[in-house]
């Protein structure tokens, strides 16, 4: 996989709305392959300084490659984004960029088990070093939290048929497997696969995805300068209403896009992964 590189989402935009600029220092809380920080690093050449921060030992390792030419204008720390404060004690930035996507390369390793198009491990787990894999969650979780977890984070109506043939047997051999039999028992709708949103479901209650967002967004404005920006690009309904609703009542944040900023036809058609992408942009007071 050493071929995969990230094809960053919005990048043009995400510079505008960051206002990237020489001399000013950035924060890439999810750098994943580097594609938002390389794209960063360019922008405020010659004296930007940018640091980010990924929950992805192996992303975290070929964005430290890919971003080697830039030197000790970055620094890059392995943690979760929603532990930002205290991963970067007492550091403040110009701007803050968090892309929620999963990249290419979790996408396309097998044996990171995120993806049916080819068989692995039910693993999922962004950060191999802790946690349960989606074995073992299925394994573990009640049929009422699955239900639950299946009709938020994957909007699935046949939440309570699924839950009931994921906890149908006490472990799944592998992704192929598990894609199959929940093809054998929902229909398929439009042109996604029947699992699409099952592995999505399980992939953000494995790494607990909305509890991290829901504790970046309360620490990041503490991240920010006066007058910095703070730019989430989302790719999931529950994720873009959880962004937007969450500084309504605050008020060190005023929002600077009224609605969200999708990406142009020539980026959804160069870049299909890119077709729901939303950026919603805030700034602090």
């Amino acid at each position: 996989m050493s071929d995969v590189r990230h094809q960053p989402v919005l990048p043009a935009e995400c510079l505008e709305f960051l206002r990237v600029r020489p001399g000013g220092r950035w924060l890439d809380a999810t750098v994943g392959l580097g594609g938002h920080a390389e794209s960063i690093l360019q922008a405020s050449s010659p004296d930007g300084r940018l640091m980010g921060i990924d929950r992805d030992a192996d992303a975290l390792a070929r964005s430290a490659e890919r971003l080697a030419p830039f030197g000790d204008r970055v620094r890059l720390v392995h943690g979760n984004y929603s532990e930002a404060t205290s991963l970067l004690p007492g550091e403040n930035f110009d701007g803050v960029l968090a892309d929620l996507g999963v990249s290419s390369m979790q996408l396309l390793t097998p044996e990171r088990g995120f993806s049916f198009m080819a068989e692995g491990p039910l693993d999922m787990r962004m950060d191999r070093s802790t946690g349960p894999s989606a074995a073992e969650y299925l394994a573990a979780v009640s049929p009422e939290e699955l239900e639950e977890r299946l009709r938020e984070a994957g909007e699935e109506r046949f939440a309570k048929k699924l839950t009931a043939l994921l906890k149908s047997r006490e472990s799944w051999s592998g992704t192929a497997e598990l894609a199959q039999a929940v093809s054998r028992t929902i229909p398929r709708r439009g042109k996604s696969h029947p699992a699409t949103r099952v592995f999505m479901a399980l992939r953000m209650a494995v790494n607990r995805e909305m509890e991290s967002l829901k504790s970046f967004l309360e620490v990041a404005p503490s991240l920010l300068e006066p007058g910095g920006r703070l730019a989430v690009i989302s790719f999931h309904s529950t994720e873009d209403r959880i962004v937007k609703r969450f500084y309504q009542k605050r008020e060190d944040v005023r929002r600077i896009t009224k609605s969200p900023v999708i990406p142009a036809w020539e980026e959804r058609k160069g870049n299909p992964r890119s077709r729901s992408a939303k950026l919603r942009v805030f700034e602090k007071i």
